[in-house]
This record gives C-alpha cells, sequence and structure tokens, in this order.
C-alpha cells in the first residue's frame, strides 16, 4: 500500500507544480500583452502629413535595428534649432502619430518619430528596458544630426512618460513633457485589475514617478481630468515628484482622444512648455 500511496503523492505534486507553471506563463503572457501592444501594420506613410519628411534607421546599444520619421522645422521658423523627441504609448506604430507630429510641428520646432523595438519596421521584440535604449538611440541621432542636446525636448505619451522620464536621466536633453502619464505599471496595473496580485508577481514597472524625482530640467505634466484609462491622480503625484521648474495643463477628453477634443488647448500647453525652456533660468 506505502508504494502505491507514495506513487499517488507525486503525481499529485507533479500537477501542482504544471499547473503553477502554466498560471506563471499565462500571468507573464497577460501583463505582456497589457503593457505592449505593438502593431507592424502602417496606416499612412510620413508623407501623408504633407510636410517634408525622412524615413531613417538608426541602431541601439544592443544592436537592435530601429525605424523613425523625421519631420525638419518649417523654413525659417524661429524654432527651427529645436526638436521634440516623441516617446509614444504602448499601441501602434509611429503611422498611428501623424496628428500629434501636426500639432508639434505647430510649434515651430522639428519633430522625431521613432518606433520602440517590435512597433512598426523596427525589429526586435518589446521590453522594459529595450524600450530606455531605444530612446537612448533616438536622442543619439538628433544629436548626430546635429541638435544641441539642450534643445532636445522630450515628450512622453502614456508609457512613453516613463520611456522619457529614464531618458531624462541618462542623457542631456532641454526639457520633458509627459502627456497622460502613469505613476508606474504597478500603480496603474492593481488599479484596472484589483483581483490580480499585480504588486507582487510584475516584473515591468516602468516608475515614472520614482524617475521624476530625480529629473533636473524643466517638467510639464499635461493630463485630462476624464481620463478613464489613467486617472488625473496620477499626474498629481507625477508634478508632486517634480522637484526643478514644473508646470501642470489640463485638457479636455479622455486618454486617446485629447486631440480630437481640443487640439487648440493641448498646443498652447505645449507653447508655454516651451516659452519656459526659453526662459532664462532664475539666479
Amino acid at each position: 500500500m506505502d508504494k502505491p500511496r507514495r506513487s499517488l503523492g507525486r503525481r499529485i505534486i507533479l500537477r501542482v507544480v504544471l499547473w503553477l507553471i502554466i498560471l506563471f506563463v499565462m500571468l507573464r503572457w497577460f501583463e505582456y500583452r497589457q503593457v505592449f501592444q505593438p502593431s507592424r501594420a502602417f496606416d499612412a506613410t510620413a508623407q501623408d502629413l504633407g510636410r517634408p519628411a525622412e524615413d531613417v534607421y538608426f541602431e541601439t546599444e544592443d544592436g537592435v535595428k530601429l525605424n523613425a520619421w523625421f519631420f525638419p522645422a518649417a523654413p525659417g521658423a524661429p524654432r527651427a534649432d529645436w526638436v521634440w523627441l516623441l516617446c509614444h504609448g504602448n499601441a501602434g506604430n509611429i503611422s498611428h502619430r501623424l496628428r500629434h507630429a501636426s500639432v508639434l510641428l505647430d510649434t515651430g520646432a522639428a519633430v522625431l518619430l521613432f518606433d520602440y523595438r517590435g512597433y512598426g519596421r523596427s525589429r526586435g521584440r518589446p521590453t522594459e528596458a529595450g524600450t530606455y535604449l531605444d530612446a537612448r538611440a533616438a536622442h543619439a541621432w538628433l544629436c548626430r544630426r546635429g541638435y544641441d542636446p539642450e534643445r532636445i525636448m522630450v515628450l512622453g505619451e502614456s508609457l512613453g512618460g516613463a520611456v522619457g522620464a529614464e531618458l531624462a536621466l541618462r542623457e542631456p536633453v532641454g526639457g520633458l513633457a509627459l502627456v497622460a502619464a502613469f505613476t508606474s505599471v504597478p500603480d496603474l496595473g492593481a488599479e484596472l485589475f484589483p483581483w490580480l496580485p499585480v504588486r507582487r508577481l510584475g516584473t515591468i514597472v516602468y516608475r515614472t514617478e520614482e524617475k521624476l524625482a530625480e529629473v533636473r530640467v524643466p517638467v510639464m505634466v499635461i493630463h485630462g481630468p476624464g481620463d478613464s484609462l489613467v486617472p488625473f491622480r496620477h499626474a498629481e503625484r507625477n508634478y508632486a515628484a517634480v522637484r526643478g521648474p514644473k508646470q501642470l495643463w489640463t485638457i479636455p477628453g479622455d486618454h486617446n482622444d485629447f486631440l480630437e477634443v481640443d487640439v487648440s488647448r493641448y498646443g498652447e500647453g505645449l507653447r508655454r512648455f516651451m516659452e519656459l525652456l526659453e526662459s532664462p533660468p532664475p539666479r
């Protein structure tokens, strides 16, 4: 009787272990799919914007080839030597950011849209550490292009807020603007999925708030009180974390439609941010 019982006990243990492994894999897959939602298909071309554009490629420190679109500033624009570096959100690719690029170009500066690894025509597979390297590669390309790092304005949209904050910590930039950015993935995940042990089991963190406490360039936090995906309290906490020059700018609309609801309000915030960057530092 002892041998059959031991055999039964081993089978039960193996089944439990197997189910735990399956559960772990499912949680990792679920976490990854919630954070990264890349699209390889392009819905537009850079030329669809009706402005001069360049389709460019560059490599990251770990050898991943990335794709980007560069839009020069309009000839004679007073801010032609400034450039926006857009770190986009977790879904789609650069072809879905043409409207955003148009608004940024209206400020008189140039614009660089780049895709993280695994997005659009960029090689590889997205990871948190990888997206940080991708932003640094985009920044390096702008420096090689001849832009003064102090005139590179990083704009992080949603997940890109954490990417932009990391970039502002690691590389010299002129300023950092956050649009609908969360404080961290664990914070947001715990709010969206309160029945899951997000804080204990999550491996993707993107801690925007913590990074902002160490950023020393001017920061503008742009967020909508009506954002149903990333509640406005994330903006308040991010803003409170900034220790240097900062601005808080509210916009109407939900997380993904602020450009359609009131683009003029958003554009005014961008212009005020640039005025902050152009003003002489306090003595």
